[in-house]
């Protein structure tokens, strides 16, 4: 017996579990607003040195015949400088730059400076937000197995709204990154506690659904941060407006359940029956609480001897063939977050409008999921990643070889590889819960986490290769998934089979065996008959013996 009897009974995925899951999916757009808004918060505006007899509001753009003059050409790259300038025929540095704000309005990088030999500090205040995520999820995450699911739902809501506020009204970079920071980590809580509750209180056939609806409601936020970038065109009030929509959250708090089945790991049990009988009353369903009580003391021990057999991500790399698809599933993790979130934040790199860029690689992230929902249970977990994982990968190396002229084209190619990335992305978190054995199951799965964040946060700095060569981001990503996605076909396919229980069950899954046939003689079978007639004599003159003395 486990709570999955419970939600049987109450009903996989009734009204009252509907209405909480769809408020448990609208925090997902506000996470969405803070994990893509650096997008446009740091962006990086075009600019160029300021001349000696120009004002500080002058126009950016100049005709060919000043920037000859003034400023030294990039032969490379062919475009004129925007860190030196030409004074007396002697190349110098900026000492103040003019910023063309058309596209991007007044951003952090023209408050804060962030040009030229400081403009590594973008990547760096981007990673460092990533940090934050990765953190939060180490934290928050132990947190609500301790303390519950909703209260760490509420702290990670409110530092995330206080920390948001401080990041707009930040006076330098330092307090604007760690501010930012600390968001990123807040979203970890905000955004995995929430899934989790609604996750737990759905039946089986109903989570794979579930799980994907709510990356949908991300998807919309992501798509949502382009219109609030397009109309407010200050980095300050953009960080408001992107923070204040949390403060409307805080009233879930008298509308959010706790979860039973954190309840019951905490041997809270009557609270438990409680929280069950009401959402059993408004799905007008009748539960005995004779069943209900037998059922949870079933699921509590259940619990208790799943608990007692938990093992150390140590344990992964004691066993060969476990450590090599573990390894494999981890490089997956870091390869799939590494091309997600350099897609989502090189839109400013592509050419064309950057916020239709934008919203389109938002936009395929749709399809994407819908792509998990159909095909997950036909190709099967690791067809469908490897398959996404080559396609993003063919595509982004196609970028390579595409004319300069045809800029429409490595779009295309560029939101193929997103599209196909993002359902590898929901497809290798299920492949790694089916590979590893029940025992090492959280733990793995902990393991590929990290192994993702190092991706997402080495991203900003995969982008920034930019300002080497334009292509150089995408080839990257590209390189990574293809190599996944090739190195992925070693593994085992988990659809429709046995999922390992044990370490050793772990090993053998997926391990291709020899076969070894065995030619018995006549005689070797005497033989063998001979030993099993002598050793059954034994047996039962030992029987016989012990008997006796038990007799007497």
């Amino acid at each position: 017996m486990s709570y999955d009897d419970v939600i049987s009974l109450l009903g996989e995925f009734g009204r009252y579990q509907r209405k909480i899951y769809f408020l448990l999916c609208l925090p997902a757009i506000l996470c969405a607003f803070q994990k893509l808004g650096n997008v446009f918060l740091v962006a990086e505006p075009n600019y160029r040195c300021k001349l000696p007899t120009e004002s500080d509001n002058a126009s950016y753009y100049l005709n060919d015949t000043i920037l000859s003059i003034y400023y030294p050409k990039d032969e490379l790259h062919n475009k004129y400088s925007s860190c030196e300038i030409l004074i007396d025929n002697k190349t110098q540095l900026c000492e103040s730059y003019i910023f063309d704000h058309e596209v991007y309005g007044y951003t952090s990088v023209i408050e804060f400076g962030l040009t030229c030999s400081s403009a590594y500090l973008i990547a760096t205040s981007n990673a460092l937000f990533m940090v934050g995520v990765m953190l939060g999820s180490i934290i928050f995450g132990e947190m609500s197995d301790r303390i519950g699911r909703k209260i760490t739902f509420f702290i990670s809501l409110v530092i995330l709204v206080v920390a948001g506020l401080v990041a707009a009204i930040a006076p330098e970079l330092w307090t604007f990154t760690v501010a930012r920071l600390i968001v990123g980590a807040t979203t970890s809580g905000v955004f995995l506690v929430a899934y989790v509750i609604g996750l737990e209180m759905v039946g089986p056939s109903k989570r794979p659904i579930a799980g994907t609806v709510v990356q949908m409601f991300f998807s919309l936020g992501y798509m949502l941060t382009a219109a609030f970038a397009y109309y407010i065109d200050n980095w300050r009030w953009m960080q408001f407006a992107l923070t204040i929509p949390g403060v409307a959250f805080f009233v879930y708090w008298w509308f959010i359940p706790e979860s039973a089945r954190w309840l019951l790991t905490k041997n809270r049990t009557d609270e438990a029956k409680k929280l069950i009988q009401e959402a059993a009353k408004y799905n007008d369903v009748v539960i005995p609480d004779e069943t209900l009580d037998q059922l949870l003391e079933s699921a509590k021990s259940s619990n208790f001897d799943k608990s007692a057999k938990a093992a150390s991500v140590i344990d992964i790399f004691k066993y060969p063939n476990m450590r090599k698809k573990s390894l494999i599933i981890f490089f997956d993790w870091f390869a799939n977050n590494l091309t997600y979130y350099g897609l989502s934040w090189n839109t400013n790199n592509l050419a064309g409008n950057p916020y239709l860029n934008f919203v389109m690689s938002g936009a395929v992230e749709i399809p994407a999921f819908l792509i998990l929902l159909f095909l997950l249970n036909k190709w099967g977990r690791r067809n469908l990643m490897c398959c996404c994982m080559l396609i993003s990968g063919i595509s982004l190396l196609l970028t390579m070889i595409v004319p300069d002229d045809k800029q429409w084209l490595i779009v295309t190619l560029a939101m193929i590889g997103k599209l196909t990335i993002t359902s590898s992305y929901g497809a290798v978190y299920i492949l790694s819960t089916e590979q590893f054995p029940t025992v090492i199951r959280n733990a793995g799965l902990g393991a590929g986490s990290t192994f993702a964040r190092f991706g997402s946060i080495l991203a900003p700095y995969m982008n920034a290769l930019v300002h080497v060569w334009q292509p150089l981001p995408l080839l990257v990503f590209g390189t990574c998934a293809l190599i996944g996605g090739l190195m992925s076909l070693v593994l085992p396919e988990t659809l429709n089979k046995k999922l390992p229980e044990t370490m050793e069950e772990g090993e053998q899954f997926g391990k291709k065996t020899k076969k070894l046939v065995v030619k018995e003689t006549t005689d070797d079978l005497e033989a063998l008959n001979k030993v099993q007639n002598n050793t059954n004599r034994s047996e039962i003159g030992a029987d016989e013996k012990l008997l006796q003395n038990s007799v007497s």
